[in-house]
This record gives structure tokens, C-alpha cells and sequence, in this order.
């Protein structure tokens, strides 16, 4: 293996040790204390231990934390009724309601009806269009941390080719307009793409988030190249046991590569430490002070 291994729980704790460094600022010079609110909607086992770990973090560096647990039966009008109060709320500076919600309520609705201000996890379509336009958002979180180990790792991204295979609303599309922020040569490619092999061979930075577990082989990664693997796919192992693996085959990848993210350990720690950092840049916007450097977009 030649790569270097891009350690993203290092990274991680890297940005909630500044994070916490900046909340004790806000409480001792200017008495604020940043909140973020978590709703959760039904039981959804993979969603309840996000929602664990992100009170148990959001508390360890210094945030108020509330969390709001719901019955899966939860009508759309009690969940929008909540909303509303927390957009209200002056102690609540970021809202985070865990997706996916049970099939009765409307995603787009919901998240919609977030104060854009608030919308920490950076969906409602305010911060997509700001995002996308150049302008001032709140960033989604999976994308920021993309972005943040690579402007680690690189320096500069100016003039590099970055192609990003995935196409969602979550990660693809605003992972490009972060690229393009940041000057790179953008393709956005996906499972449909003709020759699609040829297309990421020619990319500096690759950024798999398609969600099919080993899709790119390391003969489709250019030699030096960055790769990010933001897959997070449970496949069968030895015996009844399962392993996690990303959209990239890691072992022939990073014989090519310069540096890769591995699964796990990679992009996956990033995420609840960018929501930390998204929730300060909130808190700060809200009362008119300078934001956090190296936290934002």
C-alpha cells in the first residue's frame, strides 16, 4: 500500500476540540451557551444511536443539547407544531430533525419548515440554493467534512479535477458546489455515465458517494490521486458476520492512490463534528459575531 490513509477520526476530534474551545469563548464573553435540537421520529434502531451519539457529543463540547423523542404514528401537524416552537426557541441555535422520517410525513415539508438559520444539516432549500449560488449557507455536514480533510491534505484544491460520483441532494450535489467554490474542475458523474471508468481515471480528487459497496476499483483511480469514500455499506463475512466497506475497494485502490479515507474511520466521524461546527456558526450569525475560522465553507 503506497496511499496515505486520511485519518478522519483524528480529524475529528481535531474540529470538536476547537469547536469546544470556541463554545467556552461564547459563554464567557458574551453569556451564550449554543443549543441544538434533535428530533426523532419513531425507532428506527440505526437512526436512535445517531441521535445517542449526537447528544453525547453536542454535550462534550460545551453545547446544550435537546433531544426530542416522538411515537412513529406522529401526526405531520404535531411535528410541525415542534418545529415551530423550536424555530422560536432563542436557546435553540441549530434543529436537526433525523431522517429518514416513517412514510407518512412529508421529508420536504418538514424540513422546509426549518428557519434557514437554524437548519444545521444544510437541506432546506434556502441553504441549497445559497450553496449553490456562492453565496452564505449552512453547509451539509458529510460534504464540509469532505471538503475540510481535503483542504487539509491538499492546501489549495485550485485548478484541480474532481470528479464526484453520486448525484444526491445530500452529498453529490452540494459536494460539487463546495469543489467549485473552492476552483477545482467539477464533473459530477454517477451509475449512468457512459465510460465511466475513463471519467474518473482523469480526476485529481475522487469523491465515491453512490452507495454501491466497492464500486470503483483501484485501476479506475489515477496514480496520486485523493480519493474520499463516503460509502457506508454493511456486506456479508466469515461465518453469520457482516463488515462494513465503502463505495471504493479500498485494498487495490490505495495501492494507487496518494491518500484515501478509509470505511470505517474516514468521512463517517466528520459528519457529527461538522453539525457540532455548523452549530456554532449558527449561534454566531444569530448574535451578530464573527464566525469561527476553519469551521465554515
Amino acid at each position: 500500500m503506497t496511499a496515505t490513509i486520511l485519518d478522519g477520526k483524528a480529524f475529528a476530534a481535531r474540529i470538536r476540540g476547537e469547536v469546544a474551545t470556541h463554545v467556552a469563548r461564547l459563554k464567557e464573553e458574551h453569556g451564550i451557551t449554543p443549543g441544538l435540537a434533535v428530533v426523532l421520529v419513531g425507532e428506527d434502531p440505526a437512526s436512535q444511536v445517531y441521535v445517542r451519539s449526537k447528544g453525547k457529543q453536542t454535550v462534550e463540547v460545551g453545547m446544550a443539547s435537546f433531544e426530542h423523542r416522538l411515537d412513529a404514528d406522529t401526526s405531520e401537524a404535531e411535528l410541525l407544531a415542534l418545529v415551530r416552537q423550536l424555530n422560536e426557541d432563542p436557546a435553540v441555535h441549530g434543529i436537526l430533525v433525523q431522517l429518514p422520517l416513517p412514510g407518512h410525513l412529508d421529508e420536504d415539508l418538514v424540513i422546509n419548515a426549518i428557519d434557514p438559520a437554524k437548519d444545521v444539516d444544510g437541506f432546506h432549500i434556502s441553504n441549497v440554493g445559497l450553496l449553490g449560488t456562492g453565496q452564505k449557507a449552512m453547509v451539509p455536514c458529510t460534504p464540509l467534512g469532505c471538503l475540510m480533510m481535503l483542504r487539509d491534505h491538499h492546501g489549495s484544491l485550485s485548478g484541480l479535477d474532481a470528479v464526484v460520483i453520486g448525484r444526491s441532494n445530500i452529498v453529490g450535489k452540494p459536494m460539487a458546489s463546495l469543489l467549485l467554490g473552492d476552483s477545482c474542475t467539477v464533473t459530477i458523474a454517477h451509475s449512468r455515465t457512459k465510460d465511466l471508468a475513463e471519467v474518473v481515471r482523469r480526476a485529481d480528487i475522487v469523491v465515491a458517494a453512490v452507495g454501491r459497496p466497492q464500486m470503483v476499483p483501484g485501476d479506475w483511480i489515477k496514480p496520486g490521486a485523493t480519493v474520499i469514500d463516503v460509502g457506508i455499506n454493511r456486506i456479508p463475512a466469515e461465518g453469520d458476520k457482516t463488515r462494513l466497506v465503502g463505495d471504493v475497494d479500498f485494498d487495490s485502490a490505495a495501492d494507487v492512490a496518494g491518500a484515501i479515507t478509509p470505511v470505517p474511520g474516514g468521512v463517517g466521524p466528520m459528519t457529527i463534528a461538522c453539525l457540532l461546527a455548523n452549530t456554532v456558526t449558527a449561534c454566531c450569525r444569530a448574535n451578530g459575531l464573527d464566525e469561527p475560522s476553519g469551521l465554515t465553507a
